[in-house]
């Protein structure tokens, strides 16, 4: 009896590892054979994080990139959209706007009339990413992130800036009293280090660099890249000084091709030759922002700065009212200007996803590798007689421009130009 006992245990024990290994097959099969939401199919795949610029399809369920592979089959999609002779790229990252949109009548950009809703101006590019650039300081930071980023669709980042009123005013920016390394350093590491990334410092008149050293230091202390508009001095002051002496690897320079030599040094000299220190400060780690803005990029400085092989290491646009509708315009157009001066498609890409990505230390942005939040852009590269403008209203010509056809969002399509994603209305 006992000996039938254990025989029976025996298979029965072999019954249930057969089922378990059954189940396990399933499982795979399972994995392999999930519900696509939306695939991507038939475009040519940008995505410098993952080393990828060939055709292949794009498949999203969940939210999230499920899959990037050549030719994958239809059969488990629920949405099929056929992006043929288009670019499909990482969500854009654009890491330099002003997003504290208000209406208080007193400021200037920290909850001001200058600053804009960010969900108007992104998807219509390709932006999935924004970050605010230093326009809240550690004392109105909540009320930016309540008003604007807790209800944008876009996922909004931000610089803190190390003025408490942050951008409020020019005046108000000058406080040396109000910039509190400390105070700034607690708000980014310990209360909201899931949406800060960084430290700002801008707009300071005083003669020397009292405002970026707060700023470094501040940095320090929350482990965050310094972010640095150096200008309004005089007489300027010393970007070497600054590049070597003052910021760390890793800090960002921005509004990198302005041209106001009477109070900012200027990267390319009255020659037209790029200072030989700018090449070595890069080198060195310093992090080049375009910033380009309505008053910070013109073409005496770029053209020859990418004639040298000085490229900014990040592309953005400084968005606010002074540039929306302006020379800068959007951040498909910005990327354009570079297309004509020379950079591939694979580099303006990058500079606008993997590189900002890096800077801010977010490497699960900019990216299309699976698992990561489906924030995906489809352009259209178009070819024809263009002409692209800088701050000054003067006109580059040019052959090449992109255009954002289709914007996904967290795995949601958020813009649609022509409508590529959706069903005709007497076919459904």
């Amino acid at each position: 009896m006992n000996r039938i006992k254990k025989i029976t245990m025996r298979t029965g024990l072999a019954k249930a590892c057969l089922l378990l290994f059954l189940f396990i097959l399933a499982g795979i099969g399972l994995s392999h054979g999930q519900t696509i939401d939306i695939l991507l199919k038939g475009g040519h795949v940008i995505d410098p994080a993952n080393g990828i610029d060939k055709k292949m399809d794009v498949a999203i369920a969940g939210g999230k990139i499920l899959r990037v592979a050549p030719a994958i089959p239809v059969r488990d999609a629920n949405k099929v959209i056929d992006v043929s002779g288009m670019y499909v790229t990482p969500g854009l990252i654009d890491m330099h706007v002003h997003a504290f949109h208000g209406t208080d009548q007193g400021s200037y950009i920290a909850d001001g009339w200058d600053a804009l809703p960010p969900d108007g101006f992104t998807f219509r590019a390709g932006v999935t990413t924004v970050v605010d650039a230093g326009s809240a300081g550690w004392r109105n930071f909540r009320k930016f992130k309540e008003q604007t980023i807790d209800r944008s669709r876009t996922r909004v980042l931000a610089f803190l800036n190390i003025v408490g009123t942050g951008m409020y005013g020019r005046f108000e920016e000058q406080d040396v009293s109000d910039m509190n390394p400390v105070m700034v350093s607690y708000m980014i590491k310990r209360l909201f280090p899931d949406i800060l990334v960084g430290v700002k410092s801008a707009h300071y008149w005083g003669p020397d660099f009292t405002q970026v050293d707060h700023a470094v230091e501040a940095g320090r202390l929350a482990d965050v890249p310094v972010m640095v508009d150096l200008g309004e001095h005089d007489p300027p002051l010393s970007i070497e000084e600054l590049f070597m002496n003052h910021l760390r690897p890793g800090d960002i320079w921005t509004h990198t091709y302005a041209n106001a030599p009477w109070d900012r040094e200027v990267p390319v000299d009255e020659n037209g030759r790029v200072k030989p220190f700018v090449f070595e400060a890069q080198k060195r780690g310093i992090i080049f922002d375009v910033g380009h803005g309505g008053g910070a990029f013109h073409w005496k400085q770029a053209i020859p700065s990418v004639q040298q092989g000085f490229i900014a290491d990040v592309i953005s646009s400084d968005l606010h009212i002074g540039s929306m509708n302006s020379g800068m315009k959007d951040m498909a157009n910005l990327l354009s200007k570079f297309l004509n001066m020379g950079l591939s498609l694979e580099d303006v890409i990058r500079r606008a996803t993997l590189n900002p990505a890096k800077v801010i230390k977010r490497p699960e942005l900019g990216t299309l590798s699976p698992g990561a939040e489906a924030d995906v852009a489809v352009f259209r590269l178009h070819t024809g007689d263009y002409g692209f403008l800088d701050v000054r209203g003067t006109k580059m010509k040019g052959n090449k421009k992109l255009e954002a056809e289709l914007t996904i969002r967290a795995g949601r399509i958020v813009w649609d130009l022509n409508g590529i994603g959706a069903p005709v209305w007497n076919e459904k």
